[in-house]
């Protein structure tokens, strides 16, 4: 059976981390996960943190992301992320690290915390942590 591809390109402002044909991609819509197959209509839809997924015949790969956009185009997809890890590269020591700190912020509440500030810093390291163990 032939399998149907489409070109997905995903770039963080520090670099271009991926570019190739892939049979799917899952993201984490600010409205809810979504599921982009070949000839998808075109559209634009805004990221929140979570894991993306790509499927490439019977392979699956993983990436924490903390937001961005994706964009659906009848040439291919591009995802344009804010920040992003392939569950593979994730250093689960400094994740747990982050997360702990976090906690600790939100637990001690001190008089300058910008709790909107740790309560995402907490949902990264927690998405880090997970996807970490999908490897």
């Amino acid at each position: 059976m032939l399998e149907k591809r489409f070109k997905l390109e995903i770039v963080t402002p520090g670099r271009v981390m991926y570019e190739d044909e892939v049979e799917s991609v899952r993201a984490p819509g600010v409205q809810g996960s979504f599921e982009v197959l070949i000839e998808h209509i075109p559209f634009l839809a805004l990221l929140e943190t979570g894991e993306v997924s790509l499927r490439k015949s019977d392979t699956r790969r993983f990436i924490a992301t903390s937001g961005g956009v994706l964009e659906v185009l009848r040439t291919g997809v591009t995802l344009l992320l804010e920040a992003a890890e392939w569950a593979e590269d994730i250093d689960v020591d400094r994740a747990e690290q982050a997360r702990a700190r976090a906690r600790q912020r939100l637990s001690e509440r001190p008089p300058n915390l910008d709790v909107e500030r740790a309560e995402a810093a907490l949902k990264r390291a927690s998405n880090r942590l997970r996807i970490a163990g999908q490897r």
